[in-house]
């Protein structure tokens, strides 16, 4: 037989009993889900910017292909604080072989490297699109439209929809002749932008030049496209006895 000291006791905060997971009578639990969408306007957009070369000698295809590429990166470049951000991706050289014959004889070379560029001054983008498309064998892919990693919009969106999961919560209670006395939980289900890089809707744009950089080129007229920005939480509360 259990001592009396044994007896089970609900635990304690302090000198405040810690409410049981499922409610009681005297304390219902409400658990409710809050969300929000906002559509803002997008903070930066990315280019790819891919310069090709090909040449039956190797040396030949590296000199073109350093030559074009030394040519986009000044280009991306003298737009200064509009480049936010520029990247090399990746860089190939790949012999290309001949079809037919038993011998590994190669035909040409086959040169590439990319970048991606970010700009924050969409007045300058189609500009810079044109021009780019315009070099010499380069190709250029996007925009791609959006939000920074630490845009306020995302903080928005995530107080709008705490705020929706306690107004909704409020109002259960209140349907009940009652009303919100503890929050329990908070679970954050993440706030993120909805939109991927290749934003749906948007295509990017691709070109491949015949001459070198023109100052004449005509700039690309350009819709940024709004972003949506997700929030969702489950919130947990306590509520006074309902008036049933």
């Amino acid at each position: 037989m259990a001592d009396a000291d044994d007896t089970p006791t609900v635990p304690t905060t302090g000198t405040t009993p810690t409410a049981l997971p499922y409610g009681t009578p005297d304390t219902p639990r409400l658990a409710v889900r809050g969300e929000a969408r906002l559509e803002v306007d997008p903070e930066i957009a990315r280019l790819a910017v891919t310069v090709s070369a090909r040449g039956t000698d190797r040396s030949t295809a590296l000199t073109d292909l350093t030559r074009r590429n030394e040519a986009a990166l000044t280009l991306i470049k003298s737009y200064g604080d509009a480049i936010e951000k520029l990247e090399t991706g990746t860089f190939s050289l790949t012999p290309q072989l001949t079809e037919k014959g038993r011998h590994e004889r190669i035909r040409a070379y086959h040169g590439r490297v990319t970048h991606t560029a970010t700009l924050n001054d969409f007045t300058l983008l189609g500009e810079l699109i044109t021009r780019l498309a315009d070099l010499d064998l380069t190709r250029v892919d996007g925009p791609w439209w959006a939000l920074r990693p630490d845009s306020p919009a995302h903080r928005a969106a995530r107080t709008q929809a705490v705020r929706e999961a306690v107004q909704r919560a409020r109002e259960y209670a209140e349907a009940l002749g009652a009303r919100l006395d503890a929050l329990l939980e908070i679970a954050d289900l993440g706030a993120e932008n909805s939109a991927p890089m290749a934003a749906p809707g948007m295509r990017g744009f691709a070109g491949h030049s015949r001459a070198a950089v023109q100052e004449s080129a005509p700039a690309l007229d350009l819709e940024p496209q709004r972003q949506a920005v997700y929030a969702h939480v489950n919130a947990r509360f306590t509520m006074t006895r309902p008036v049933l």
